[in-house]
């Protein structure tokens, strides 16, 4: 049973300029090492395939508080480097959950991500999948 759908749009242009001020710890505080060894493996593509990992990210948290509608929140805030998005030797991407997350959530949950790159903007849908119980 779906119990939660997210969908979240970056513009790149305003991504990027984020990305590109000085000082900035964003990309630190955000994505996890694996998602910047990965984005860092793009020469020239960086800032858009973070900007999909951004996405996805946002996308997961909104897929995850619509889950909990009427709900109180499951945890006081969602930390985004828990939510990291992974890609196989294909490069289809998951989500994979870490620490306070990943308790977060029954083990019977599925995560489904579609990310979609067009033009200036980044595009990623989440859908929850879990059996019968709220998460």
């Amino acid at each position: 049973m779906i119990v939660g759908l997210g969908v979240d749009l970056v513009h790149m242009p305003g991504f990027r300029a984020q990305l590109d001020r000085p000082g900035t710890a964003f990309v630190e505080a955000v994505f996890t090492p694996g998602e910047r060894r990965e984005a860092a493996a793009r020469p020239g593509e960086t800032a858009v395939h973070l900007a999909g990992r951004y996405a996805a990210k946002e996308a997961f948290v909104k897929a995850w508080s619509g889950s909990r509608f009427g709900r109180a929140p499951a945890l006081a805030r969602a930390d985004l480097a828990e939510v990291e998005v992974e890609t196989d030797a294909w490069g289809r991407p998951a989500l994979r959950l870490r620490g306070a997350l990943a308790r977060a959530l029954p083990p019977e949950a599925r995560l489904h991500l579609s990310l979609s790159h067009d033009g200036d903007h980044a595009v990623a849908v989440v859908v929850i999948e879990a059996p019968d119980a709220p998460l």
